[in-house]
């Protein structure tokens, strides 16, 4: 059972971006470079180049709300024994001060085989709401195809999946999961997706049903169905919504043995038989083996690595005259044209702002959003430092005489002048 869940995730991994003919939807893909640097050709050309596909969350500290052992605690699940054999009950104690049998948050995130099973398991829960959280941090945007979870408990009945893009301070809803889609969440089942709600949080019941006991997987592939996924590099609603930070998952209700609504009740009974339900189930508990977050650090095609830097953060290693932490901004003097993200048919490199024809003093050339004292100028003609005289004097004449003074630019402007000798102007 594990490792036909393992196959389904690396299956997922494989076609969560659709290929086309010139690969030009799918950016996922693998690098074809036989240069030393897979962001330039063999003539030196800049193309687009990609970090490669890896499962971010490996090794990552999970955030959890609940976890067993403190105290020791005993809990049972039922172990499947195959096709022709009914399961059996086993029990078992966890204990956070004995290694041997702790379940710590750690075991989401480690080396996870066939021959190596550990899992993370939340205390015993005896009531009503049944609520724990896994908070995950990648430490950087990443572009991400799938979030799974093997469970070594029965699945959850309900389960949401949240995602932040600022590091945790703000949350999206990414997807939900439950038989009871409208009860639970207040969103449709199944509902059609369309370019109209591409970035919309959907809810299914796939994934809900109890069996197996263990081993039971849950995966959500984030451009699984979405119209604009083979267009993907023209698409910047579906780029946003590959972007993540941070990703939460809320287990919200555990399988129940008999399921509220199929009767024909009414929404007030339903209530009653999920609280009558729930207060005399025996203590249960959730245990999940893996959870993985499958993309590539985000660096906007200009970049075929992440690094870390001094402070032990990742970032970029970015190519084509850009910067940023995600390769997301032109060099200084490198304003030519806008920053663009690169495609499979264009690198779009950032440019180095033409020679100027004479020479010039005392002149500071300045990135757009960069703060520095003085007024600033600009030549609102050609918006570079080329249309200015040759010594401070002139620059100043030319200047005064055509220059807007201390306004900001416009959000694609090449450059700033600086000219600090010009008080009050």
């Amino acid at each position: 059972m594990w490792e036909e869940a393992r196959r389904c995730v690396l299956w997922l991994a494989l076609l969560a971006w659709p290929v086309s003919a010139h690969s030009a939807a799918n950016p996922f893909l693998g690098q074809q470079a036989t240069s030393p640097d897979p962001c330039y050709d063999d003539m030196g050309a800049a193309r687009r180049c990609i970090p490669e596909f890896i499962n971010a969350a490996f090794g990552k500290e999970v955030a959890v709300s609940s976890v067993c052992g403190r105290p020791p605690s005993r809990s049972c699940s039922a172990v499947e024994r195959g096709e022709d054999r009914p399961p059996v009950r086993t029990c078992q104690v966890c204990d956070a001060a004995d290694p041997r049998r702790a379940r710590p948050a750690s075991h989401l995130t480690d080396l996870n085989s066939a021959h190596n099973l550990t899992c993370w398991q939340s205390e015993n829960l005896s009531a009503s709401p049944h609520n724990v959280t896994l908070a995950l941090s990648l430490g950087k945007k990443f572009e991400i195809t799938y979030v799974s979870l093997q469970f070594c408990s029965p699945r959850p009945e309900s389960l949401a999946i949240f995602k932040s893009m600022d590091y945790g301070k703000t949350w999206t809803p990414y997807q939900f999961y439950s038989s009871q889609c409208r009860r639970m969440y207040n969103r449709p089942s199944r509902a059609a997706i369309t370019k109209q709600n591409e970035q919309e949080a959907l809810c299914t019941d796939g994934h809900t049903d109890p069996h197996p006991p263990s081993g039971g997987l849950i995966a959500f592939s984030t451009l699984d169905g979405r119209p604009s996924g083979k267009d993907f590099d023209n698409s910047p609603v579906l780029q946003d919504w590959v972007t993540v930070t941070d990703i939460r998952v809320v287990l919200s209700r555990p399988q129940l043995p008999r399921e509220p609504g199929s009767n024909g009740a009414s929404k007030e009974d339903n209530e009653q038989v999920a609280s009558s339900v729930a207060a005399s189930l025996p203590p249960y508990f959730y245990a999940v083996g893996d959870f993985q977050v499958g993309g590539r650090c985000k660096c906007s095609g200009h970049a075929s690595r992440c690094l870390k830097d001094k402070e032990g953060k990742l970032v970029c290693d970015c190519k084509h005259n850009t910067e940023g932490p995600e390769c997301d901004r032109c060099k200084p003097f490198h304003y030519d044209r806008p920053w663009q993200r690169a495609s499979a048919r264009e690198a779009n490199e950032c440019l180095p702002i033409p020679e100027p024809s004479r020479t010039f003093q005392n002149v500071l050339l300045l990135p757009v959003g960069q703060s520095s004292p003085g007024p600033f100028l600009r030549d609102p003609e050609t918006e570079y430092l080329g249309s200015v005289g040759p010594s401070l004097q002139e620059v100043q004449d030319d200047l005064l005489d055509s220059a807007v003074v201390g306004t900001p630019p416009p959000p694609l402007l090449r450059g700033w002048v600086q000219m600090p000798s010009i008080s009050n102007a």
